[in-house]
């Protein structure tokens, strides 16, 4: 599945899953819209002679959905032709970093080739610091992105915060998560794009630069020479000796002696007008530490976004994808069920199967785990869990609200199955069994904020639920459950 495609599916994901009171699309809406794209899915395949896929269905059920809601809502079809704010820069940046460089002999003196120019200096010791910069990233565990970074990826990602105006409340506030959800999907892709956006732009400043050294000498003579109030002839000699060398190995250009560098000082000459080798050694300089490995790390950046356009990373076993995958004929899903510290008899067996059903789809299974007890070995307890089988749709812990949560027992085991799952886990807590001998509405509410805070502490929002009467808290079905990982 490309950008495009993946844009428009996890769109209508958000939508459907905030529209729990179908204001913005009735069920009728939903229904057509997974026929019409099961049939035209089915003929793309026909006409392909292959099989028709999820990813087709999910395609021309997304594209459905929004053709639709455009005609109904003109500001919703402004929100989904406003391109990313990336697309504009990569093309703006690069051209005003190559003009900039090109003026970069305004700043110094139009007839005077300085050895120890200041700006050409900056520009070839900022680089290498770049270089060492990134070496030293690779080595250091992977952080959050700091809020500034994070606003200008929602920024290249999404857009601007602000929503077009005469939008439903429903409608914003699906377009306000489906903000949040795709800035973190399309990180990695607009990180690779603002990677290649700016290698590029580094190149051109220089290239530029270089390209003005040789513009201004077509009509100006250039006089060579340098002067520096610390240091002397021999540490010039040793500073420019160490920074031209790679230039004149790889590029044949003549080299330079100590003498030459004593005979260009001022205060001795006056500037002899030789500055044409001094230009070659600048420009060969920029060209092979400046523009050439910018260029290289540009390329790697643009192959790595192309590849990541044409083969987005979408999750499509999550319980959303998986629900609907049913009218393509895909696999029904499978929510597995952790217990700790909680035998779950046959009712709640039932429960169970009720609350698969409302996330997963009617087809959907219960993989019940034997309980864990209170106090057991959490390593030997999970061991037989198979964290990578590709046919668990969602995987969740199940806890009693009558129990105390503590954080040595069942604290430990969210951090023990944090830590083991790699696409996350979910909390259930059922409320049966306490709100049976808790009439009290204040106590049971009570006792659910304990529990909510709980999980937040350790990274995951928890979902309470009946197992008795599932409809007293049902869920949206294909809405999917908060994950670890995901706050």
């Amino acid at each position: 599945m490309n950008e495009r495609h993946a844009r428009d599916v996890v769109l209508v994901r958000a939508i459907e899953t905030a529209d729990q009171q179908r204001e913005i699309l009735s069920e009728d809406d939903r229904s057509y819209a997974s026929r019409a794209a099961r049939e035209l899915a089915q003929w793309q395949a026909a006409e392909s002679k292959s099989a028709a896929t999820q990813e087709h269905f999910l395609q021309q059920r997304a594209e459905q959905i929004i053709k639709k809601l455009g005609q109904r809502t003109p500001a919703f079809a402004a929100f989904v032709r406003r391109r990313p704010g990336l697309h504009t820069l990569v093309y703006t940046l690069p051209l005003l970093a190559l003009l900039l460089g090109a003026g970069l002999d305004r700043i110094t003196d139009p007839h005077h080739a300085d050895l120890l120019s200041a700006p050409l200096l900056i520009i070839i010791f900022w680089n290498l610091a770049v270089y060492l910069g990134m070496l030293l990233w690779l080595c250091w565990p992977k952080r959050r992105a700091n809020r500034w970074r994070a606003a200008w990826i929602q920024r290249l990602g999404v857009g601007r915060n602000a929503l077009p105006r005469k939008l439903p409340h429903a409608m914003s506030s699906a377009l306000f998560a489906f903000m949040g959800e795709w800035t973190q999907l399309s990180a990695s892709l607009n990180g690779a794009r603002l990677a290649c956006t700016i290698h590029l732009s580094a190149a051109a400043f220089a290239l530029g630069a270089a390209l003005s050294l040789y513009a201004r000498g077509l009509l100006v003579q250039y006089a060579a020479g340098w002067e520096s109030t610390f240091l002397s002839a021999e540490q010039v000699h040793g500073l420019l000796n160490m920074l031209f060398t790679p230039a004149i190995l790889v590029f044949h250009l003549p080299g330079f002696t100590l003498a030459d560098v004593q005979a260009l000082h001022f205060p001795q000459a006056q500037a002899a007008p030789n500055g044409a080798l001094w230009v070659h050694l600048y420009a060969a300089t920029l060209l092979l530490l400046a523009v050439a490995p910018r260029l290289a790390l540009a390329m790697l950046a643009g192959l790595r976004a192309r590849w990541l356009v044409r083969r987005f990373p979408l999750d499509l076993d999550q319980p959303y994808f998986r629900k609907l995958g049913e009218a393509t004929g895909q696999p029904a899903g499978v929510l597995r069920v952790l217990p700790f510290s909680f035998t779950v008899d046959e009712a709640r067996s039932k429960g169970l199967q009720a609350v698969a059903a409302g996330l997963l789809g009617e087809k959907a299974r219960v993989q019940l785990a034997p309980a864990i007890a209170y106090g057991d070995e959490l390593r030997d307890a999970l061991k037989g869990v198979d964290w990578n089988n590709k046919e668990i749709s969602l995987t969740a812990a199940l806890f009693n609200l009558a129990a105390t949560p503590e954080r040595e027992s069942h604290g430990a085991f969210l951090a023990q199955l944090i830590a083991a799952a790699p696409r996350g886990v979910a909390v259930l807590v059922d409320e049966s069994g306490f709100a049976a001998r808790n009439a009290d509405a204040a106590r049971l509410a009570e006792r659910v904020e304990l529990w909510r805070q709980f999980c937040l502490y350790h990274g995951v929002e928890a979902t309470v639920v009946n197992l008795l009467q599932p409809e007293l808290r049902a869920l949206e079905q294909g809405a999917g459950l908060p994950l670890s990982g995901a706050l």
